[in-house]
């Protein structure tokens, strides 16, 4: 009936019904083209379902499609119907010169060759990329005469000459910039005629030459590549340089040149893997940079968070749709056909998401993401009044949202802790910090497209509507805390809150928003397995004495009993240690004495001070009595 039963799979994993020599849109193989098949009717000869072994083979050559990634055989479930498939390895062949590249990393930078022969005609043809928006490509001079090729702009291309006649150029002006850092073909013409220049597969400028005056183009200096004198020279990469006919080795030169560098792998070939978190690696002239635009994270390598504090009432709502979009638009177009390209939003109907974002917090219960939708369809993240963390969807199809219950952690403990939330149809997956993955299912009578998202709220919920009665207790009074690197699919509505790009007019928000940092990586450590964890103890088996009623703060009364006993001995210990020290050295310490002068040479004490102290003795006469004591 014209549906064929087997097929190939190619690139971008597309269906192909045509084999080995034949081409594309041609349902036949290689008898089919030269009408000699086994069964004239058909166009294979494995269609003639003889009882003998049959065969097609061929050779597949539009790379387009290649390479052949899958082959699926049908019609093999019949008695007596089998089928034998061999894919032959992918083979490619060309030119050598046609990758023969060099790579000019400065602005003086160049290649030299011997003069360019091109006296009554040039052809000279080449491939060039750069993110530089001017420089030279290549140049060579005489007495008065010159050729010349140039980038004169982003977005043109010159061929200048001079024969003898005054200075020629002829200027190619593209409707599309040429510095994209993408392949660009120029081919360049002269002969005593006219002059031609094209670019890409842009319109053919033709300049047609005098018909009187000099014709000879006259050279003497050196032919440069890359640069000429006290121009800017060329900066990005050129490949497969011909000039009438002969490719020129820029690699080899380029070898033993300063500045220039053979080949034009690209920075991001070697570096791109710096480039963290989705950021995607740009090349530039001379190095890369990391695009962070679609990430959720910021800085050179897209490494840094970015975060807000949320006070006690604040929210943030970012819409999918563009301000002005109306309901009708949504239903006539889907939103990733939007005109702008900087801005990603989802699909109408959703078959699978990825969330993931940090928090902190130490109040529960709160809500600290919402997705609405135009449809009763929502998705939730919310913290329980016990500190664990819930995930709420409801794609429809039952009658109460689907709920992932996180009971064993408590997640409002002033910590970090980073959420991973991935779907594909019905599979969920749950990360919770560096702890493994954890996999659900929705229930087999639940919807899996979560239909016409519309908003999504961080820390709290201002929707117009029915609300989920949970998610309406837990919305006041509000979320307080941290959130950082929050991204939802492509989106990630704080960045376009805290860094101002076209997206930013999707975001509303109430209250002050500050930037902040508080949402660094979690710094927990994975649990160890039973089999290495000395304190582990199986429930099944283990009998407790106490299982003390647990306090508000989390912590066992009978242990906050203990630790204070304990700690009252230790007081008491140092006490009486600062006590025996004081005791100990009380007399310890040193003296001073104050001996009378000549005290060596009396017989005794006594003498000793009488000698030195006159008013001794005459005290001693007036008193002339003694006293016993």
């Amino acid at each position: 009936e014209g549906n064929p039963y087997t097929w190939w799979v190619g690139k971008a994993n597309e269906k192909h019904y045509y084999w080995g020599g034949s081409g594309p849109g041609i349902q036949k193989c290689a008898c089919g083209i030269e009408r000699n098949c086994t069964d004239p009717k058909f166009y294979c000869n494995c269609d003639a379902d003889y009882k003998q072994w049959r065969k097609d083979t061929g050779m597949l050559t539009y790379k387009e499609h290649l390479p052949v990634s899958q082959v699926v055989v049908g019609d093999i479930d019949r008695p007596g119907s089998e089928a034998k498939i061999s894919v032959g390895p992918v083979r490619c062949q060309g030119d050598r010169n046609y990758w023969n590249a060099a790579s000019f990393v400065t602005s003086s930078s160049y290649l030299h060759f011997s003069t360019f022969q091109g006296e009554t005609s040039a052809d000279i043809s080449f491939y060039f990329k750069t993110s530089a928006s001017d420089g030279v490509f290549l140049e060579n001079l005489g007495n008065t005469d010159f050729i010349k090729l140039e980038l004169k702009s982003a977005t043109e291309v010159s061929f200048s000459f001079d024969v003898g006649n005054g200075p020629v150029e002829i200027v190619v002006r593209s409707p599309n910039h040429l510095n994209d850092d993408q392949w660009h073909r120029v081919n360049a013409e002269r002969n005593v005629k006219q002059a031609s220049l094209q670019v890409d597969q842009l319109p053919v400028e033709v300049r047609k030459a005098p018909t009187e005056g000099h014709t000879r183009l006259e050279l003497y200096s050196q032919l440069y590549v890359g640069a000429a004198g006290g121009q800017r020279g060329f900066l990005g990469c050129i490949r497969s340089l011909r000039m009438n006919g002969v490719t020129l080795d820029l690699e080899e030169r380029a070898k033993v040149t300063p500045g220039v560098k053979p080949g034009c792998s690209g920075h991001c070939t070697s570096y791109g893997m710096y480039c963290a978190n989705g950021g995607k690696c740009v090349e530039k002239y001379n190095g890369y940079s990391c695009d962070c635009s679609k990430t959720a994270y910021d800085g050179p390598f897209c490494i840094k968070d970015v975060g807000a504090f949320f006070e006690e009432g604040m929210w943030l709502r970012y819409n999918f749709l563009s301000p002005g979009t109306t309901m009708k638009d949504l239903v006539s177009r889907t939103l990733l056909s939007s005109s702008d390209p900087e801005i990603t939003v989802p699909d109408l109907n959703l078959n699978k998401e990825e969330l993931s974002f940090s928090f902190s917090t130490t109040k529960s219960p709160c809500v600290l993401l919402y997705i609405s939708s135009y449809t009763p369809d929502f998705m939730a993240v919310l913290v329980k009044p016990s500190g664990n963390l819930q995930i709420r969807y409801s794609l429809g199809g039952t009658k109460e949202p689907y709920n992932i219950d996180v009971d064993h952690r408590n997640m409002a403990n002033g910590q970090p802790h980073m959420v991973n939330i991935t779907r594909n149809g019905r599979d969920i997956v749950l990360q919770l910090d560096h702890y493994p993955p954890t996999s659900y299912s929705l229930p087999a009578a639940s919807d899996i497209q979560f239909n016409s998202p519309k908003a999504l709220f961080l820390g709290k919920v201002i929707e117009i509507g029915k609300i989920d009665q949970d998610i309406y207790k837990y919305n006041t009074p509000g979320f307080t805390g941290c959130l950082s690197r929050v991204q939802f699919n492509q989106i990630a509505p704080l960045k376009a809150a805290l860094r101002p790009t076209n997206a930013s007019s999707h975001v509303h928000i109430q209250g002050e928003l500050v930037e902040s940092n508080c949402g660094a990586s979690p710094l927990t450590i994975p649990p160890m397995s039973a089999a290495t964890d000395p304190w582990h103890l199986d429930s099944a088996s283990a009998d407790f004495p106490y299982n003390g009623q647990a306090i508000g703060d989390g912590v066992n009364r009978n242990s906050a009993i203990i630790g204070g006993v304990i700690a009252v001995v230790i007081f008491t210990i140092l006490c009486t240690l600062v006590f025996l020290i004081r005791y100990m050295f009380r007399h310890k310490g040193t003296y001073h004495t104050n001996e009378a002068k000549g005290a060596e040479s009396a017989e005794s004490a006594d003498a000793a001070i009488m000698n030195n102290d006159p008013n001794f003795t005459e005290t001693i006469d007036e008193s002339k009595k003694e006293w016993l004591i």
